[in-house]
């Protein structure tokens, strides 16, 4: 299972959750495996049965006029109960509020980091669950390219030197956009996945007999785009004169990336093809089934009911004799 440390907590900039370090700098090298968050308002009145380890502890307006409440004996008592579970991630205090000295120095001597910041609790709830989404979803990196056409994310999978970066190139000049070539790194997002490419590579493009060319100073920064959502697989592959290929696509393929299926397709490869367009006719084509319109199933329908038409009518035309 992946996890993150806490310090990362602190590091980030992107989602803007402004946490500052309190109290238990030891406790920055714990870990948080579930981007679900906790409020312990139960588990400080003693009921911890549903205390979840490597999470984060939110303390709301709730929990520390809850603390108020209570004499400073009876506050250690309940901050010893919960913080039992040695495996709790940390304690973010929200909205400023003012935190109690029990609860720094409890953390202090826990080894648990015990931030604070000035959002709302439903707010930084939102911005941090977005956060370890993210941080916390599968990756991978694979051998391919990834190109936007007509809006359709599209991975051109197949062997070294079948003419991947070619075709991308192709689309390119049909005003299409390059995601990345040679390396995809992919990351599954709220059940989707997204494709960019590697930082060290990004925006090139490797053509035999030219080199390393930069797709973006060549065409332009409308010719490239950091990162798209993988819609549509295309597995390139020789042509075979012995092999049978798909010639109806009725049945749709899938093909598993970090756990999610992507619809698959596998397109033959000889002199003769125009690959640029066959991609292009593929992404129009999965903008319909998008819009619910199966352009192969449709046709199989129409021709079987032909078909049960026309045995109907022999029929009943050989008892009409």
């Amino acid at each position: 299972m992946k996890s993150l440390r806490i310090s990362q907590l602190l590091e980030d900039h992107d989602y803007d959750l402004r946490l500052t370090l309190i109290a238990g700098a030891s406790g920055l090298t714990r870990t948080v495996d579930s981007p679900r968050i906790q409020k312990p308002g139960l588990a400080l009145a003693g009921f911890t049965e549903h205390l979840h380890p490597r999470r984060v502890q939110v303390f709301g307006n709730t929990e520390i006029s809850y603390l108020a409440t209570l004499p400073a004996s009876r506050q250690r008592e309940a901050l010893a109960k919960l913080f039992e579970e040695e495996d709790l991630a940390c304690v973010v205090v929200t909205k400023e509020l003012e935190i109690p000295p029990i609860l720094v120095e409890t953390c202090e001597a826990g080894g648990l980091a015990l931030m604070k910041t000035p959002l709302l609790s439903s707010e930084f709830i939102t911005r941090v669950q977005s956060f370890l989404e993210e941080a916390l979803t599968e990756s991978s990196s694979l051998h391919g390219v990834l190109m936007d056409v007509f809006g359709v994310g599209i991975l051109l999978l197949g062997k070294s030197g079948i003419g991947k970066s070619e075709i991308a190139l192709d689309l390119v000049m049909r005003a299409h956009r390059l995601v990345a070539d040679d390396i995809v790194d992919v990351t599954r997002r709220k059940g989707a996945v997204y494709g960019a490419g590697n930082p060290v590579i990004k925006h090139h493009m490797e053509i035999r007999g030219l080199g390393i060319i930069n797709i973006k100073d060549l065409f332009g920064v409308a010719a490239v785009r950091a990162q798209k959502k993988i819609e549509l697989v295309i597995e390139l592959q020789e042509w075979d004169p012995h092999q049978e290929y798909d010639r109806l696509g009725v049945e749709d393929k899938h093909l598993q990336i970090v756990g999610v299926d992507i619809p698959l397709s596998v397109v033959p490869v000889r002199p003769g093809r125009n690959m640029a367009t066959i991609i292009e006719v593929a992404a129009r084509n999965q903008l319909l089934k998008l819009q619910g319109h199966h352009s192969a199933r449709e046709f199989a329908e129409r021709l079987n009911r032909a078909i049960a038409e026309g045995a109907m009518r022999r029929t009943l035309g050989e008892e009409v004799e």
